[in-house]
Parts: C-alpha cells; sequence; structure tokens
C-alpha cells in the first residue's frame, strides 16, 4: 500500500480505449489499485457506458444500473464514474461506421478529454496521476497540462507493444510501408523478438494501406508513448522474458499482469457490453472436459461463409459445444447467417448464445477446449482455467497473440494454416483438440504455463514485485511533484 503521508492521497484518472476488450483490464486495474489506497476516477465513453448498463440491468438493482462501481464502493474501495462524450449521439452505430469513428477519437477526442480532467482538477484530492491506454495520442498533452503522471496502460502482450514500438525497423528493412517489393522473409531485427514471420505481425502492419485511419493511430500512439513516465503492461515476465527485458532499456515498463477480477467469474463490476446468458445448467449437464468453447470475441467480424463452416465443422465433430455468436459477427445490418434449421440439429450437445460470462463457462469443468479470435484477455483467462485452444485470428494483436500460444508456448493449434476454411478442416481441428491423445501434451503444457501465471501473481512473483517497484517508483515521483508544488 502507498505510504500517504507525506503527500495528497494518490489520485489516479484511469482512460481506457472504447472496446470491450480494453475495459476488462482497465476495471481490473482500478480495483487493483483501489484495494492499495487510490482513488480512481474511472471514464468511459457515454456510449460504452451506457451499453454495460444497459447490459447489466438483469443482474444489479435499476435504481444502481447506471453507476457501474456502486459496488466496489460499497466494499469501501474508492472508485468513482464518469462519462465522456466521444463527438457521437449514443445510438450512432461506432461499428459499421468504424473509420469515422476512430477518425474523431485521433483527432477530436482530445478536446473532450481536456474539458473533464479540467473539471476533475477541482474534485477532492485532485487527481495527480493520469492512466491512459496506449494507443490514445494525447496523454503527453493532458499530462502535461495539470501536472499529471503520465502513464500509459498497455493492454496486450509486450511482443505485440516491441512491434509497434519498432515500426521504423520494419520500414526500414522493407517489411512495412513499403512501396514496392515488400519483403515476406522472416523478421529477424527486433530487438528482444528471436523471430517473426511477416504473417504474424499484427494485422494493421500487414496491410498495404498504411494510411488507414488505425496505422495513423498506432503511429502516433507510439510516438507518444516516448514520452511517459512510466508503461505498465498486462503480461508476467516470465512468458516474455528477452522481449520485456529489451524493452526495459528504452523506458520504466512493469510486467505486472495478468490483473484478474478478485474474483474472476463473480465481479462487483460489469464490462459486458450485452446481456450475459446463464450457461451454468448446461455445462453442469456435461461429462468433465467435453465441451468446446466457442467466441470470437466482443470487436472483431467475419464473413457469413465463415460463420456456416465453422456450423457445419461443429456439427460434424460431434463435440459438445457452447458457441457465443454476437448479433453483429458478421455485421450490424445482418443477423440471418446460420444454416436454416441448424439450432435444432444440435440441440442436444450445442448452445449457442449472444453473449456469457466468458470466465464462468472456461473455468467450468466441463470445458476442455477454447476455439478462439486469440483475443488477449481470452488467452489469459483460458490458461488460468488450463484450457487449451484452436486458435482462430481475425483482426489486430490476434496474429501476433497466435504465434505466442502456438509457437512458442506449444499450447494451441491453428484452425487453418492457409486459405479459406473449410467444415473438414474444423471438425478434424476440434476432434484433435478434444479426443486426441496427441492433446494431452498440450493439455500438460499449459498447466506449466499457468503455474507460471501463478508463480507471477504470488507474493514474491514477477508481477508483484513489478507491480511493488511501480508502485515505489510512483510515489518518488509524487513527492517530487508536491515539493515543486
Amino acid at each position: 500500500m502507498m505510504n500517504q503521508s507525506t503527500h495528497q492521497k494518490p489520485h489516479a484518472i484511469l482512460f481506457p480505449y472504447p472496446l470491450q476488450g480494453h475495459v476488462i483490464p482497465f476495471v481490473n486495474l482500478a480495483i487493483k489499485l483501489a484495494s492499495n489506497g487510490f482513488t480512481i476516477t474511472f471514464i468511459n465513453t457515454q456510449s460504452i457506458h451506457q451499453q454495460i448498463s444497459k447490459a447489466g440491468r438483469s443482474n444489479i438493482n435499476d435504481n444502481e444500473s447506471n453507476d457501474l462501481f456502486s459496488g466496489a464502493r460499497k466494499s469501501g474501495l474508492d472508485i468513482r464514474d464518469v462519462s465522456i462524450y466521444d463527438g457521437f449521439s449514443v445510438d450512432f452505430d461506432r461499428s459499421l461506421n468504424h473509420d469515422e469513428f476512430f477518425e474523431a477519437i485521433l483527432n477530436d477526442f482530445v478536446f473532450h478529454v481536456d474539458e473533464v480532467v479540467g473539471t476533475l482538477m477541482l474534485s477532492n484530492p485532485s487527481p495527480n496521476i493520469l492512466i491512459a491506454d496506449t494507443f490514445y495520442v494525447w496523454s503527453s498533452t493532458i499530462a502535461k497540462k495539470y501536472n499529471l503522471v503520465n502513464v500509459s496502460y498497455w493492454t496486450e502482450p509486450a511482443l505485440v507493444f516491441s512491434v509497434y514500438y519498432h515500426m521504423d525497423l520494419l520500414k526500414q528493412n522493407g517489411h512495412y510501408d513499403c512501396i514496392e517489393n515488400k519483403r515476406e522473409d522472416i523478421i529477424d531485427y527486433i530487438p528482444g523478438v528471436k523471430a517473426i514471420k511477416p504473417t504474424d505481425l499484427p494485422s494493421y502492419l500487414q496491410s498495404d494501406d498504411t494510411n488507414m485511419v488505425v496505422n495513423r493511430i498506432i503511429k502516433r500512439a507510439f510516438k507518444e508513448v516516448k514520452n511517459v513516465d512510466f508503461i505498465i503492461c498486462n503480461t508476467v515476465q516470465e512468458l516474455e522474458p528477452e522481449t520485456i527485458t529489451s524493452l526495459q532499456k528504452y523506458h520504466s515498463i512493469y510486467a505486472i499482469g495478468p490483473i484478474f477480477s478478485p474474483g474472476f467469474t463473480n465481479t462487483f463490476v460489469s464490462t459486458s457490453l450485452w446481456s450475459e446468458s446463464n450457461c451454468t445448467d448446461w455445462l453442469d449437464a456435461k461429462p468433465h472436459g467435453s465441451v468446446l468453447y466457442v467466441s470470437f470475441g466482443s470487436y472483431a467480424h467475419t464473413n457469413k461463409e465463415t460463420i456456416v463452416e465453422i456450423a457445419r465443422g461443429l456439427m460434424v465433430s460431434e463435440v459438445n459445444f457452447i458457441w457465443v455468436l454476437r448479433p453483429d459477427i458478421v455485421s450490424s445490418e445482418e443477423s440471418d447467417y446460420l444454416p436454416i434449421g441448424y439450432e435444432d440439429n444440435i440441440k442436444d450437445r450445442g448452445l449457442i448464445v449472444p453473449w456469457c460470462c466468458q470466465t464462468a463457462v472456461i473455468s467450468h469443468p466441463a470445458v476442455g477446449g477454447f476455439l478462439t479470435h486469440c483475443g488477449w484477455n481470452s488467452i489469459m483467462e483460458s490458461i488460468w482455467c488450463s484450457v487449451p485452444f484452436i486458435c482462430f485470428p481475425l483482426l489486430t494483436d490476434q496474429f501476433t497473440n497466435r504465434k505466442l500460444v502456438v509457437d512458442d508456448w506449444k499450447i494451441g493449434i491453428s484452425l487453418r494454416d492457409e486459405g479459406s476454411i473449410s467444415r473438414d478442416e474444423v471438425a478434424e481441428k476440434v476432434k484433435f483438440l478434444m479426443k486426441g491423445k496427441e492433446a494431452e501434451e498440450m493439455k500438460q503444457r499449459i498447466k506449466k504455463i499457468k503455474k507460471e501465471l501463478e508463480d507471477g501473481l504470488a507474493i514474491n512473483g514477477s508481477s508483484q514485485v513489478n507491480f511493488t517497484k511501480f508502485m515505489g517508483d510512483l510515489e518518488s515521483i509524487l513527492q517530487l511533484n508536491h515539493i515543486a508544488k
């Protein structure tokens, strides 16, 4: 716990990126910091705030549903819930109008941030720390204006951070942003990264259109991150030792993950953007390790043909499964994508839901495998539950995360090696993971990786030691700022 006798109590403003995969680790960080004596002001966009509130109304008291942290405060934590205008009405479809939305986040959102932070400076205690998602491009501007310690929170693996951080090397060597003759050979010159194939780079770095809004966000964000005071990373030192050690030569970076909610499956703070279906009764009726959990996360999309092939493959595999199918998995404008009569055909051994509490499902003894898009939260949660993977990356860091899971740690297999997927390939990979004797080695390896996570979070483990060091270094800079005032 931070010493508060020599200066004002630490009050951190937390700004997650407006996507569920970023909100979850930010909420868990907020709880961890508040449990260590911090006051936290947590700022979601109005759109994200309303979605979470609406989804959570079935689980919490109606008159408290608009305050996401009321349960946390009842437990004694000082976490304050604030929402911010992002430039669009709440009913604007940010998924369908992706580029327009993120163009505004890149160029205009800072003005709304400035207004909200300026008002917050009048609160008691006034904020003295800014913890912003690394993808925001304005943290040094705001931190400097309001004399806040500038902390960047990276919610993905250190490998992805390092690849983005060294985009200039990729460009110099002809692997990114080339007018012609882009190289396709192995990349072996990034400090702390032994070797990586171009096809394992984040999807935006594989694109030929380097002027896309997301590419411009990444470019500015990783120029911006060089100005911050501290970087905290939701990974574990033992999982990525060379990459983290190399990055520490440039910055004060602390691997403090995985940051889970205190109860893992039960949290007093809702983070779901959709109402959650309860799958427990269905799972209770299934044999130990017999169920494949299928989910492609909260953000990425795929096409109808892919959904149909996966659906047919799951049916052919004859394996029990729970499949989370978001209504907008294909598009906000198309929700009819399953084969006719499919749910009737699989009703005895398949359950399809629009959304669920993922941690509650993968921690259930009946679940023995996870067909995943390879979002980082999903990977950390599944390792924690010793559930191995079939990897089907769709977007952004997921391709690089797949490399870690399949090639480096060998705790999963790829759904496809190249080209479009087929139902036969899906069935084959599902049966391999769920029924194959060869998969037993993978299941033993994931238990060893889980032990590394557990050891990292233990009292003298690397993540706990790094967190304590971060807190001490943060206190030192707060004291200097206090004296300077």
